[in-house]
Parts: structure tokens; C-alpha cells; sequence
């Protein structure tokens, strides 16, 4: 029976597999239709009793979807820790909070419904191969990452010492210059802190070089990491078909 269930619940190659996924993809995206109506202002009272019985519903599917994929995992641990399974819980905990404690400030944990649009992920090949470009590449974002915050502070530092003299209010010091640095970094420029002196637009002109290659690496390891996931995901097809086949 177990292993019936597993392969229902984890298999979306199957029948049964795919109904199943259908079924909680169809679920979850009615309840985010539901959570978003729920805003809306002079609801009638009716409306509102519906609304709260329908995600009373779902969250008692979810919850058993949780319990389920608990009980046929090979290794629950893993599954509860993993990033599924911390979505999985965060879609369905903050019902729980918000309606067994009286406390109205965390009844803010309700916005956390929202994460149930990233249960969606599970069910979609195409995010799928996401989750493994980024298994892929995660060494490398991390490197990225580190030489990222190092530019942030250099830049912070130098126009810092740039322009705190002639505007002393805006870059008081290098925790204030950072703000600076990352938009210049990042090559957005909302042109709300910009230098004035000639070394700082010299300065400044140097961080955007610097941050037009910041922008592009990202999308070059991206797009390397998901042509290497669609290989692996065509392999993993492969192999499949060839367990299934009969042997001759």
C-alpha cells in the first residue's frame, strides 16, 4: 500500500501520478484565487463564510497532501527539511496560527499563503529544471555572491571619500553610501543619491562598467546551468523508458 501511495503522490508519469498532481495544481490555484478575493473591500457576509469554509477545505487537503508525502517518503527527515517540504508546511501553517491564537499580530502570518503559488514548482517540469540549474550552479552563485558584497563595500568606500565633503548629508558614511553602490551596481540608478564632484563622477563611471559585467554573469551561468539540467532531465527520461521497455 505504501509503495501504491508513493507512486501516486511522487510518479507524475503515471495515471494516477498525473491526476493527483492535476488535482493539487487545480487546488492551489484556486485557493490563491480565493485568498486574493478575500481583499477585496465591502465583501458581503456571505461571501466571506464561503470564502473561509473553501480554504478550511483546502487547507485540510493540504494538510493531508503533507502528512502523505511524509508517510511514503523513503527518508522524511530529508523531505520535512528539504524546500518542498518547508513550502508545504508554510502553505498550510498559517491557518493554524492565525486561528488558534487569539493574538491579533500574528494573524499577519496569514500572508504566508502566499508560498502556496510556489507548491506550484513541484508540478512544473520547466521549474523543475530551476531547482536543478541552481543545484548546478551553486558553488559558483556563491563565489558571484562573495565578489558582489566585495564591490558593494569598495564602491560604498570610495565614493564615500569622493563625495562626503560636498554632500555630507546624503553620504554621511560608508553604511550610507551603500545604497549608492548597489543601485549603481546594479545599473538601475533611481538618481536620488548621485555624485557632484569630477573624482566621484569619474568614480561613478567606473562602479557602472563594473556593474554591466555584475549584471551578465548571472545570466550566463543561468543560462549554462539549465542547458546542462535539460541534458540530465533527457537522460533521467531515457533511462526510464528503458527500465520500462520489455527486454528482448
Amino acid at each position: 500500500m505504501k509503495e501504491k501511495l508513493r507512486l501516486i503522490v511522487e510518479d507524475n508519469t503515471t495515471k494516477k501520478g498525473k491526476i493527483f498532481d492535476y488535482f493539487i495544481q487545480f487546488l492551489i490555484l484556486l485557493s490563491l484565487a480565493a485568498f486574493s478575493i478575500q481583499t477585496l473591500p465591502n465583501l458581503k457576509d456571505k461571501t466571506i463564510t464561503v470564502l473561509e469554509f473553501f480554504e478550511l477545505i483546502c487547507v485540510i487537503l493540504f494538510s493531508l497532501e503533507y502528512i502523505l508525502r511524509i508517510y511514503v517518503s523513503k527518508n522524511p527527515w530529508k523531505y520535512i527539511f528539504s524546500f518542498y517540504g518547508i513550502i508545504d508546511l508554510l502553505s498550510i501553517l498559517p491557518f493554524f496560527i492565525s486561528h488558534s491564537i487569539d493574538l491579533r499580530a500574528l494573524r499577519v502570518f496569514r500572508v504566508f499563503r502566499i508560498f502556496r503559488a510556489l507548491k506550484l514548482i513541484r508540478y512544473n517540469k520547466a521549474l523543475h529544471r530551476f531547482h536543478l540549474a541552481a543545484k548546478i550552479v551553486k558553488e559558483e552563485v556563491i563565489l558571484f555572491l562573495i565578489v558582489t558584497a566585495i564591490f558593494i563595500f569598495l564602491a560604498s568606500a570610495g565614493i564615500y571619500y569622493f563625495e562626503n565633503k560636498a554632500q555630507p548629508e546624503v553620504f554621511t558614511s560608508i553604511f550610507h553610501s551603500a545604497w549608492w553602490a548597489v543601485v549603481t551596481l546594479t545599473t538601475v540608478g533611481y538618481g536620488d543619491v548621485y555624485p557632484t564632484t569630477t573624482g566621484g563622477k569619474m568614480f561613478t563611471f567606473l562602479i557602472l562598467m563594473i556593474g554591466v559585467g555584475i549584471v551578465t554573469i548571472p545570466a550566463g551561468l543561468v543560462a549554462t546551468a539549465l542547458s546542462k539540467a535539460r541534458e540530465i532531465q533527457a537522460e533521467e527520461k531515457r533511462e526510464k523508458k528503458r527500465i520500462k521497455s520489455p527486454r528482448k
